[in-house]
């Protein structure tokens, strides 16, 4: 057996559920040594990254822990709305299908 093969210590973490933090991590870290072996590389499948559900669900994790949280967004609504009225996974479900179809348009930001 070489030297350098791994071990086999962690199997039982890969039968773990994975949480939004680290497959977000892992689905960055793919694309990222592929660029580093080969600067001419095109990624044609990266717009499945976006609307991958732990994506999604990493992008809202952050927006709740922003500073303003209570603040509404160009939607009008604030995430305890979201939490409360909606609920995130049915919000982040409707969301990703608009995604995959096209029909999500990002609002214009407003400028003070």
């Amino acid at each position: 057996m070489p030297k350098d093969a791994p071990s086999n210590g962690g199997a039982l973490l890969d039968e773990a559920p994975v949480g939004p933090r680290q497959r977000v991590s892992e689905m960055q870290a793919k694309p990222h040594r592929w660029a580093a072996a080969d600067h001419g590389r095109r990624f044609d499948g990266l717009f499945n990254l976006v609307h991958d559900p732990a994506t999604l669900r990493l992008a809202f994790d952050r927006v709740a822990g922003n500073q303003g949280v209570r603040t509404a967004g160009v939607d009008g609504l604030t995430v305890t709305d979201v939490e409360e009225q909606i609920g995130v996974l049915r919000f982040l479900d409707d969301l990703r299908a608009q995604l995959k179809v096209g029909l999500f348009r990002a609002l214009p930001v407003r400028e003070k």
